[in-house]
């Protein structure tokens, strides 16, 4: 069992340290947002693993919560960029300068 425990412990910290490096690096919006839906799934997957471990159902609230955040996260990031895919390029002065 403490093998265990420790081999998903290593598990989840590394998932998590490569999320982190994911939302810094980015490069785009959508690779930071599904690097947090990682870190907030490894996050739902530490505190049930903490619940088997220690036998008890106390947190399910918190991992409903966690859940929850997630998925509205990642449907107002979606939003986000359709809306920012639709709006038609700016002007810029070039374009203007040849239409004189």
């Amino acid at each position: 069992m403490i093998v265990l425990l420790i081999l998903s412990g290593a598990g989840l910290t590394l998932t998590a340290l490569a999320a982190i490096v994911r939302i810094v690096r980015g490069p785009t919006i959508l690779d930071r947002m599904i690097a947090s839906d990682v870190l907030l799934t490894t996050l739902m997957l530490a505190v049930g693993a903490d619940m088997v471990a220690r036998g008890h159902t106390d947190n399910i609230a918190l991992m409903t919560v966690i859940g929850a955040t997630a998925t509205l996260a990642t449907i107002v990031v979606a939003r986000f960029v359709k809306r920012r895919a639709q709006q038609p390029p700016p002007h810029t002065e070039t374009e203007e300068v040849g239409h004189v």
